[in-house]
């Protein structure tokens, strides 16, 4: 299998060398001009550096109607000049009529409701790595580092813009020093670029080299720009020092801490960038969407810390990389003295119940390295180390004395997470500006008897060389390590070919992970012993027609078998539609239809024990839509239902949420979100000799797998606002209440293991949930300095650790009896300030 593999990637590979730059045969260029006085950036073309320099002109329509050219009330006129320090852009975009140009205040990295100005910069011209750099109509500025299309919005880079509004157009100019950008050290060089221009008003893009939406990727479309000549890459150091100080309160109790550390960027080569966090701080980070979860697999949160956010993009290859794993809560399974259950020791009863557990594993330091060559080889390495965390656990010895018991209570300290040492390293080989072949590898190592992990991946993505087909695929093992057991090595694979460009699209494809295949020592894998055969066919028109800017249809399939046994587990399929109309109203929506299911994880005994919870037939269709944009009020919303076929089972749900722009600087949205399950069946639990030592009457049930039936009732409200005093400047509010109450019936059941069908009990118990999720924050933040910033966080958050209330109780008691729990009061200040190491060697 894998010398077939080899052989097929390596042939696509020669086939993509020979036949590079096909798609961009029309590329406009230009010769670039270097200037010995650079432009003030002050939002004015009076400077003499912009005088007969050559312009680039006759933009083409991005999108709606693709290939159009820009029509003579919104001309576009760009000019590029370089020193020894940076490149300097001026653009001046004209309109009819400039005071009516949307233009919403926003802080860094957010557009908003505005037009913008964009610049994408490829120093090593490889059609996919480009750097990009936004200014709004409001001044704001947005920078992303891009991958295949993917643009990352979480990387920043320090650098000078400023616009102004005349009587016939608006103006940008930006100076983009060369720290902020990777190449090479050559003594003449051309560099891929391109420019995008939004006009709301139009709700068009223009671009100054037409890109082709319906073949090959975006960032495959720059224009060049010729004879860059004697400059050189600076030294690329530096230092974000920070200072932070946190008072939390709970229950009357007031804690300090305070921190002082720094992060430090540097490069290494031209190409290669060191990122470094010593002694993080994260006191600051967005709160989790946390839910109720009564199913068989852990909840997965989005990152929201910005090392691990930024410029990870070579890390993420093959989804191995789930970065809440290092610096998250303690993982308890490696730990051998915690116990669960009663035992006899030296005739004694003992209990060990944990009382006190850490919300987090300290992380003491990170780094990151990476970069690409000239030559489009991709390398990163990432490190990081957490320290050893302990919990306390309470002690209960119980002696039977005569007649009478004696217990004695004690605590005692239990590691939950040992000292761990986290390992990424990453080879990433593009070629043909659209394929790639990467070799991943993570690692995590834990001090002492806990389980070490390894997984490695080998990854491919081949394109033709007109980006018509691909073929994209990845083989992963992993393995496990413990003292206590066997070296475990699991095993994954994926292919498929494609069609994907064109209107009419599909793919076809192959996927399995065997039984002991488990990435989650510092990735993220739900399910494993499982193989699927897959595919879609598609069509898509994506120029405008009748009442439509564009439209499309899908409609996929799925066969789901176990890798082992092979047991065939149930089909799904269904069919989606999308679309925009010329008014910006976007909707779609989806029928999704799924066979009798084998459900294998939800009775939690294992994949492989055969045991099975026997799903009903479903049918589900849903609906969603979105108003335009543009105007003060609009609404995003959506609604679900699914019907079951010969079981009491229903399901149903909508969402809306309405914003509203009051002016340029303050701005709602609100969110409610309702769904609601009827009857249907969950895992309960599974009965052993405790349970029926506890309650003898359960003596006949003993072994049993116990279900039980269920409504199931989760509110979600969310408001998120700010206002915005200028681009340098705002205050944000977010907050969030979840609700889920979860009512058992009273009717309970034993799974047959031998049919994964249900047999109604006699079995009786309280199982009820009344979950709650509270949490506001309150965001000043100010960029005092470029690159510099000064930030005041507040938090409110109740987060009750019990159900604390009965599940039938309505919405209104809820509330009241919420505030009657532990609520927490964090505020916290941060200072973050930006130093240029050549800065200070130019003062020195």
């Amino acid at each position: 299998m894998l010398k077939v593999l080899a052989f097929i990637t390596t042939s696509f590979f020669f086939i993509g060398v020979t036949n590079a730059q096909t798609i961009n045969q029309n590329r406009k260029k230009l010769d670039v001009i270097r200037v010995d006085v650079p432009p003030k950036i002050d939002g004015k073309l009076d400077d003499t550096a912009w005088k007969n320099v050559p312009a680039a002109k006759d933009f083409v329509m991005m999108r709606p109607d693709n290939g159009k050219a820009e029509p003579d009330t919104h001309k576009t006129v760009v000019k590029l000049v370089y020193d020894d320090n940076a490149i300097y852009i001026s653009a001046k975009m004209y309109d009819p009529e400039p005071s009516k140009i949307p233009a919403e205040f926003t802080n860094r990295d957010n557009i908003g409701n505005s037009d913008f100005f964009l610049i994408t910069i490829n120093p090593n011209d490889d059609g996919q790595n480009p750097f990009e750099f936004i200014v709004t109509s409001s001044g704001a500025q947005a920078d992303s580092k891009v991958s295949n299309g993917n643009e990352d919005f979480n990387w920043s880079a320090v650098w000078e813009s400023d616009f102004s509004i005349n009587e016939d157009s608006w103006v940008v100019e930006m100076k983009i020093p060369y720290r902020a950008l990777r190449f090479a050290n050559v003594p003449v060089q051309s560099w891929g670029i391109n420019y995008h221009r939004k006009v709301l008003n139009l709700n068009a893009q223009f671009t100054w080299n037409h890109i082709d939406n319906q073949q090959g990727n975006w960032t495959q479309y720059d224009g060049l720009y010729e004879n860059f000549t004697n400059i050189k890459p600076p030294t690329r150091l530096n230092f974000y020092p920070y200072a932070s100080a946190t008072t939390t309160t709970k229950d009357g109790n007031t804690d300090f801490d305070w921190s002082v550390g720094m992060d430090v960027k540097y490069g290494i080569t031209e190409n290669f960038t060191l990122d470094a966090t010593l002694i993080p701080d994260f006191s600051q980070v967005g709160f989790d969407n946390v839910t109720l979860n009564l199913g068989p697999f852990e909840q997965q949160f989005t990152e929201q810390r910005q090392f691990f956010t930024e410029g990870t993009e070579l890390f993420s290859k093959g989804r191995l990389f789930y970065s809440r794993r290092i610096g998250g809560r303690p993982i308890d399974q490696f730990s051998g003295e915690r116990k669960d259950d009663d035992e006899f020791i030296d005739g004694k009863k003992i209990n060990d119940e944990v009382i006190d557990v850490p919300d987090k594993v300290q992380m003491l330091n990170a780094i990151k390295i990476s970069g690409r060559t000239k030559g489009g080889l991709g390398v990163g390495f990432f490190n990081a180390i957490t320290e050893k965390t302990e919990a306390t656990v309470e002690r209960t010895e119980q002696t039977i004395n005569g007649l009478d018991t004696i217990s004695n209570v004690s605590t005692y300290k239990t590691t939950v997470n040992p000292f761990s040492n986290y390992n990424i390293m990453v080879l990433d080989q593009q070629f043909n500006q659209n394929s790639s072949i990467t070799l991943i590898n993570t690692n995590v190592t834990r001090d002492g008897r806990f389980r070490d992990a390894n997984v490695t991946g080998l990854l491919w993505h081949v394109e033709d060389k007109k980006s018509r087909y691909n073929i994209d695929g990845s083989f992963k093992m992993s393995n496990i390590s413990d003292d206590e057991d066997d070296p475990n090595t699991g095993y994954a694979f994926d292919t498929s070919i494609g069609k994907q460009s064109g209107n009419w699209r599909g793919e076809i494809g192959y996927n399995f992970e065997n039984k002991d295949y488990n990435p989650n020592d510092m990735g993220i894998l739900f399910s494993n012993n499982e193989q699927t055969i897959y595919g879609f066919v598609g069509y898509r028109l994506l120029k405008p027609k009748g009442i439509f800017n564009n439209y499309g249809a899908n409609i996929y399939y799925n066969f789901n078998f176990l890798h082992n046994p092979g047991t065939y587990v149930g089909t799904n399929t269904g069919l989606s539609f999308w679309a925009d109309t010329k008014k910006r109203f976007s909707f779609g929506g989806n029928l999704n239809y799924s066979t009798e299911r084998k459900d294998f994880f939800e009775p939690r005994q294992g994949t492989t024990s055969g045991i099975y919870f026997n799903r009903p037939e479903r049918l589900n269709v849903n609906h969603w839509g979105s108003t335009d944009y543009r105007k003060k009020f609009a609404i995003d919303y959506n609604w679900y239902y699914t019907f079951f076929k010969n079981n009491p089972k229903e399901s149903y749900g909508f969402r809306f949420s309405p914003r509203y722009r009051f002016t340029n600087k303050f701005s709602l949205i609100y969110g409610f979100r309702y769904g609601k399950t009827n009857n249907g069946q969950g895992y309960v639990t599974k009965i052993n000799e405790d349970d029926i030592e506890e309650k003898p009457s359960l003596a006949p049930l003993k072994d049993h797998i116990i279900f039980g039936q269920r409504d199931w009732a989760t509110y979600d409200n969310s408001l998120t606002g700010k206002y915005t005093f200028s681009t340098k400047s705002a205050v944000s509010l977010s907050f969030r209440h979840n609700w889920s109450k979860v009512p058992y019936q009273g009717k309970y059941f034993s799974l047959n293991e031998e049919n994964g069908e249900l047999t109604e009990n006699n079995y009786q118990g309280e199982h009820d949930k009344n979950f709650n999720s509270w949490n506001l924050d309150v965001n000043y933040q100010w960029q005092f300095a470029p690159g510099s910033q000064l930030i005041f966080f507040y938090r409110n958050s109740i987060r009750p650790d019990h159900d604390f209330a009965p599940a039938n109780i309505d919405f209104k008691n809820n509330i009241s009896k919420l505030f009657d729990q532990s609520m927490q009061h964090r505020f916290s200040i941060r200072l973050v300030y930006f130093i240029d190491y050549n800065n200070i060697k130019n003062i020195i």
